[in-house]
């Protein structure tokens, strides 16, 4: 089934992005620009911090989600992983805060990222921004849109031209082989993507160990404008997976792509031990 066909899709998008701002209103609450939030926070078992608000959205949007698809399964940075999830054609792909490291300390970058998955491709996305003003949607075969507004990325079609963002160590690494204009951190993965989408920047480098409710939503949203994410040696990037963790990933204006990727595999080549 395609985004085209699923029954009520306009409705279930309207409904899906009414949840997400929803969402981003009872995240704010707790949110102070430029200050350490309001929120009581604690580290997961694996070290990552993780505050009250996560917490609140995600069990919101578990709820309004579920309702407006039933038959959907669920996957979340904030719930315990049900294996059920491989066995349903639907699945909605939650990150109630990506970027909470952003959050926590009184940055604006971070956003409520809604994916629903058919047969483990993203054909819903909603990215919402609610600190930077900004709302993100894509459907399948239906173009992205930022705020109501439809968006392309950017033209760039030579590294040298270009605005790319990623951790420090994998543009310097990249900036040996051929420079570009490397820009500022970008804390949330899923707002690294939409802003090639928006053509605010061209490319975007991301370390291995993202999750798919990292990227899921903005997936789609980038692929909508225009743009493309893969994994480094340029194969597809695929969700809902037993282990819904990917390696190294590189998004980029369309045009980019191909000379973004062939630079990277020059790289990895000088790295080989002789």
């Amino acid at each position: 089934m395609s985004a085209s066909t699923l029954p009520l899709a306009a409705d279930l998008m309207r409904a899906a992005s009414e949840s997400c701002l929803e969402a981003g209103r009872l995240a704010l609450d707790l949110f102070r620009p430029g200050a350490q939030t309001a929120a009581r926070t604690w580290a997961k078992s694996g070290g990552s911090p993780v505050t009250e608000a996560d917490i609140g959205v995600d069990t919101f949007l578990r709820v309004r989600l579920s309702a407006l698809l039933p038959e959907a399964a669920w996957l979340s940075e904030e719930t315990v992983d049900d294996a059920q999830r491989l066995t349903h054609r639907f699945v909605w792909v939650v990150d109630p805060i990506d970027g909470t490291r952003a959050y926590m300390s009184g940055s604006p970058d971070w956003a409520v990222c809604v994916a629903l998955l058919d047969e483990g491709a993203p054909i819903l996305g909603v990215v919402h921004a609610p600190a930077c003003d900004a709302t993100y949607t894509a459907v399948a075969g239906s173009g992205a849109r930022r705020n109501g507004e439809p968006i392309r990325t950017s033209s760039v079609r030579t590294l040298a031209d270009a605005r790319i963002a990623g951790p420090k160590p994998m543009l310097d690494a990249l900036a040996r082989v051929q420079p570009f204009e490397a820009v500022g951190k970008i804390p949330s993965l899923a707002l690294r993507l939409t802003r090639i989408a928006d053509a605010t920047i061209d490319a975007g480098l991301i370390s291995p160990d993202a999750r798919d409710w990292d990227l899921a939503a903005a997936d789609l949203v980038l692929r909508e404008a225009g743009g493309r994410l893969s994994s480094g040696d340029g194969g597809a990037v695929t969700y809902n997976r037993p282990a819904p963790v990917h390696g190294m990933l590189v998004a980029s204006a369309g045009a980019l792509a191909t000379p973004l990727l062939e630079t990277l595999a020059q790289l990895h080549g000088q790295q080989q031990p002789r």
